[in-house]
């Protein structure tokens, strides 16, 4: 294949068909590699989502940026509804500051 011969449009052609098998490449190796990596878990005992942190749990949680006066158990993020012990003690004077963590 002599490059030097090949007009505009036949590079252009050229080099989306390399682009497409760079990619098809690339998934390929992927494949490959995770059928190893599967088959290796699988020899341990173990399932690749074992090792590949999937979803476990529940979803994270806001950090509390307020804490009840009197019980300090009592926290919140400050997002979504307010707690009623937030707004009673809002209503009995203090300010969010005071209820800071």
């Amino acid at each position: 294949m002599n490059l030097d011969k090949m007009s505009k449009e036949e590079l252009q052609d050229l080099q989306k068909k390399v682009a497409a098998a760079l990619k098809n490449y690339d998934e390929r190796q992927k494949a490959e590699a995770q059928s190893k990596l599967e088959a290796m878990a699988k020899e341990l005992g173990y399932s690749l989502a074992d090792f590949a942190g999937g979803k476990r749990g529940k979803a994270s949680t806001n950090a509390p940026k307020y804490v009840h006066p009197e019980n300090p158990g009592l926290t919140w993020s400050g997002r979504g509804r307010q707690p009623q012990w937030f707004k009673d003690a809002i209503a009995s004077g203090k300010s969010a500051e005071d209820l800071a963590i």
